[in-house]
């Protein structure tokens, strides 16, 4: 016989489940849903920027939404693992009484942290022994779309998932209780980064990889060059770990300046005299 408190608990975990689906589920098709009607209204700029001469097929959209829709259900039990935690306590966040400042440097921390945890991480999935179980999906997408975000075999979607309870907890067993809505803002970040990673164009302006004050931040080319050449170009946000581990893909700003053409307004012909 089920008691009250196990009821309880159900209704909870059934409450936080549908939560954690809209969530991921919203996330995926807002952010892909905006890359893709940018590409599309802006045609003529992507084409002039696209980084591969291949195209995506149609066969390529379903596979990459079908998996993703598989994704959002990981993502989503991650979610209700975290959520169960809080309330018994294990894992501490505050929803609300967090100033701007605290809630920036949050998010600043999780972002960095996140990136040495997808370097390390991917860098581990690309291994011969776990290649074909965890990664070999997402690599089917050659040319990636903005819908190839969320497109992984389930494996890997359950060690992309992981780092939030992680991290969670990690920050919890020293005591901080991590705001919100720097949870929150990092979650849209991520995606919105993904997507700009899987646009299969350009997005980051001529000159991005020429100054040190930008060329750590990776760009879409950093990226598709992982789909094209696997072995190089493993980290996410930043550019850090693959110059330090010698992963960078050395033609990385070669391609980089071949796509990002500089924006060009056509002059108006002389009028004759």
């Amino acid at each position: 016989m089920t008691s009250a408190h196990d009821t309880t608990l159900i209704e909870k975990i059934g409450h936080h489940m549908m939560k954690g689906i809209y969530l991921d589920l919203t996330r995926y098709f807002v952010a892909a849903g905006l890359m893709a009607l940018v590409l599309l209204v802006f045609k003529h700029w992507a084409d002039n920027r696209r980084i591969q001469n291949r195209r995506a097929q149609r066969g390529d959209y379903a596979r990459e939404v079908l998996s993703s829709l598989r994704t959002v259900l990981v993502f989503a039990t991650t979610t209700i693992s975290v959520l169960v935690m809080r309330e018994y306590g294990i894992i501490r966040f505050k929803l609300d009484g967090a100033g701007l400042g605290l809630i920036a440097v949050q998010f600043a921390i999780m972002v960095v942290a996140h990136d040495a945890y997808f370097y390390w991480m991917h860098r581990a999935l690309h291994h011969k022994h776990l290649f074909r179980a965890t990664h070999l999906h997402h690599h089917k997408s050659r040319t990636p779309t903005p819908w190839t975000a969320y497109s992984f075999a389930s494996w890997e979607a359950v060690t992309e998932a992981l780092f939030m309870p992680l991290f969670l907890l990690a920050t919890s067993m020293m005591g901080i209780a991590y705001a919100g809505w720097a949870v929150l803002f990092f979650l849209w970040h991520m995606i919105f980064r993904n997507v700009m990673a899987h646009a299969g164009v350009e997005l980051f302006p001529a000159g991005w990889t020429d100054t040190k004050w930008t060329d750590w931040v990776s760009t879409t080319t950093h990226h598709d060059l992982h789909h094209q050449a696997g072995g190089y170009n493993f980290g996410f946000y930043f550019t850090w770990w693959d110059r330090w581990m010698g992963t960078e893909h050395p033609q990385y700003k070669e391609r980089f300046r071949a796509a990002a053409k500089p924006l060009r307004i056509a002059s108006k012909p002389a009028e004759a005299v």
